[in-house]
């Protein structure tokens, strides 16, 4: 069992910056790729940015220059840290963890609100 948290969510300006953290803990056999998603009232999930262990990385063209994800393998976290927000991002924040092996798990989401 995989168990992914997420952290980092708050309350920020437009204009402002946070720093979300994912970390995966449990009986990992080896995590691939990690992703960040997000869903806001009355819409889908929406993928946000993904990462690879060797570093590649994707990112969904609404926060392109906006928003860096990056990862430290030794510790199966990846982060994602977000700049020039706007209330458009305004949504749950999700966490997601591949293990090779194991398959996908998903943490239970931080909220991410910006507003004046």
């Amino acid at each position: 069992q995989v168990h992914v948290v997420e952290s980092g969510g708050g309350l920020v300006q437009p204009g402002g910056s946070l720093r979300l953290s994912c970390a995966a803990s449990g009986s990992i056999f080896s995590i691939n790729k990690m992703g960040w998603y997000r869903q806001a009232p009355g819409k889908e999930r929406e993928l946000v940015a993904t990462i690879t262990s060797a570093g590649s990385t994707n990112y969904a063209d609404s926060v392109k220059g906006r928003f860096t994800v990056s990862r430290d393998n030794a510790k199966n976290t990846a982060y994602l840290q977000m700049n020039s927000l706007k209330p458009e991002d305004t949504a749950v924040y999700y966490c997601n963890a591949q293990d090779i092996l194991q398959g996908v798990y998903w943490g239970q989401g931080t909220q991410v609100t910006v507003s004046s």
